[in-house]
């Protein structure tokens, strides 16, 4: 039976979709055993048609991953061919060239049967509290110090685990019950993603998703495209510099916006890898790069495999962006964040309205060690800089930009760490000035209440470059780390003894425009509020608040 693809019913059936993959990230929500997926939602639901591409994302997902995960599929298939897929099955990969640029993610597939057809594959990826090795962080010099590198493999075949496989991971983590609770959570949400997608065929009367993922994407690809038509065609270059491991590193992109509606960025100049973990795959900077692209351009819609094929990246082999085998990845995030301003600066001539200035982005800390009543612990911190500002709006507050993970709340972070977080604030004049304001970065205070010794892994940027503002808008404030009165190395290991305690300091977003053109109400209220000081107000703005 079929079923006629008019514009309403597409819009019907493409809403319903989105609302499938989000109840498949509910899912995996609710019965994951760890507080990054649980809480910080550092987690990516895909739906793909048999063909391999991609037709939604969940709503909560980490967008980026748009862009990670038809790769992932092709390159699954080419180890384990659909022909060979038989319903129950399961494959993962944690592979950072197969799956989203690190070690840390697990990436979860399940083949998509009506009958004895595929008609679809969903993939769940998850962010793991621990894969072994040096743990979640920048120190490590080559993969294999990084933890267990788990290749395409079938997890469950036709509905039976690989024990084996189940084993080698309980041997080799760190807090072995949230681990293996995680990648249980990923099989069974993938499992109820499976059953709705066959009802959503048996309700439509579709016998397969192909016509529908077409439109879909068609229609998506189209106003991409014409929304990059809007801009000026060129080429437009941007090149900044970042903090390394041994020195500044300079990251540099060449943009080429083109008449038909594509856009081409060729990263020619950007620094060599490094020997610790912050080199970044190729797959994960083309993420970056479509998801840019996407904000620029539609960001209203959900994301499909449409808007990847006006989109195209290179980057020279075994620099920063495309780091080779055995290169350490652990830590990409770190580097890969970048791109996205890197884009947004290059493209501040073509679509000013739209860029926006740096973002203070995000400090993530991996803390190892043993709760209170002795269990293994091994977790995650997220604290967010402030937002970049736009030409029309103001940066928002401690948003993990250019991601989307959540911070969890105070008070389960205490109870399932048992430490204490003694003072969450945020940071007066700490986002940059103008006529649009950046956001303002924070101050998190975490002290050490187990009763035992806890290693903290840092993973820090924006400490020696501030967030940029644009167009005449002034930088935000570094981010530091300390403990005990010392500056940390941003991207090391540190012993947090009983007691102790680290002191994060967010960084700002930079501000967009003269800070003499904000208008005086905006600068009052700010002051008001406590976001600007009295004197900031006076010298940068050009405001005397009584």
């Amino acid at each position: 039976m079929s079923t006629t693809l008019d514009s309403v019913s597409v819009g019907i059936m493409w809403d319903r979709l989105v609302s499938i993959a989000d109840e498949i990230v509910s899912t995996l929500v609710r019965t994951s055993f760890s507080t990054i997926v649980s809480e910080s939602y550092d987690l990516t639901v895909a739906v793909l048609d048999a063909e391999g591409e991609l037709m939604v994302q969940g709503t909560y997902s980490v967008p980026v991953f748009m862009g990670t995960a038809p790769p992932t599929l092709r390159l699954m298939l080419e180890k384990i061919p659909a022909e060979q897929l038989r319903p129950g099955d399961v494959v993962m990969t944690n592979d950072p060239w197969i799956g989203t640029g690190h070690i840390y993610d697990i990436n979860v597939m399940r083949p998509v049967f009506a009958g004895d057809k595929i008609i679809a594959y969903v993939i769940s990826i998850t962010h793991l509290p621990d894969v072994g090795g040096l743990g979640f962080g920048a120190s490590a010099e080559e993969i294999y110090h990084e933890g267990l590198r788990i290749p395409v493999s079938k997890f469950f075949d036709r509905g039976k685990v690989n024990e084996l496989l189940l084993d080698i991971i309980r041997t080799n983590v760190r807090a072995e019950e949230e681990v293996v609770g995680d990648i249980m959570a990923n099989v069974t949400a993938t499992a109820v993603g499976e059953r709705m997608l066959v009802q959503f065929l048996d309700e439509y009367g579709l016998d397969d998703f192909q016509a529908l993922s077409q439109e879909i994407r068609e229609r998506s690809e189209q106003a991409m495209r014409s929304r990059i038509q809007a801009m000026v065609p060129g080429t437009y270059k941007n090149a900044i510099q970042i903090e390394g491991t041994d020195g500044p590193i300079t990251l540099a992109v060449a943009i080429d916006v083109r008449a038909d509606g594509s856009v081409h960025a060729d990263f020619e100049g950007t620094g060599g890898a490094v020997t610790r973990g912050i080199n970044v795959p190729f797959c994960y900077t083309r993420a970056m790069v479509l998801y840019t692209i996407k904000c620029l351009t539609v960001p209203e819609l959900a994301n499909n495999g449409g808007m990847t094929a006006p989109v195209t990246a290179v980057a020279p082999e075994g620099c920063l962006l495309n780091a080779v085998p055995p290169s350490a990845t652990g830590a990409r995030h770190m580097i890969g964040h970048y791109v996205t301003p890197l884009v947004f600066g290059a493209l501040a001539e073509a679509a000013p309205d739209e860029v926006m200035a740096d973002c203070g982005m995000m400090n993530i800390l991996t803390i190892q060690g043993r709760h209170r009543d002795g269990r293994p612990m091994s977790t995650l911190y997220f604290a967010a800089g402030g937002f970049g500002a736009l030409a029309r709006h103001d940066g928002p507050e401690v948003l993990p930009g250019p991601s989307n993970m959540a911070v969890v709340p105070v008070e389960v972070w205490e109870t399932l760490t048992s430490t204490t977080i003694e003072r969450k604030q945020l940071l007066p004049d700490s986002g940059g000035a103008g006529a649009a304001r950046g956001g303002l970065g924070q101050e998190v205070v975490i002290r050490n209440d187990t009763g035992h010794p806890l290693t903290v892994l840092c993973m820090a940027n924006r400490t020696e470059f501030a967030p940029q503002g644009l167009a005449g808008g002034q930088d935000g404030q570094l981010r530091r780390l300390t403990s005990g009165g010392r500056e940390l190395d941003p991207k090391g290991r540190h012993q947090l003894a009983p007691g102790d305690r680290i002191t994060l300091i967010e960084a700002g977003g930079g501000g967009y425009g003269d800070p003499r053109e904000r208008s005086e109400a905006a600068v009052r209220a700010d002051v008001a509020e406590g976001f600007v000081s009295p004197e900031a107000a006076r010298e940068v703005y050009g405001v005397s608040v009584d």
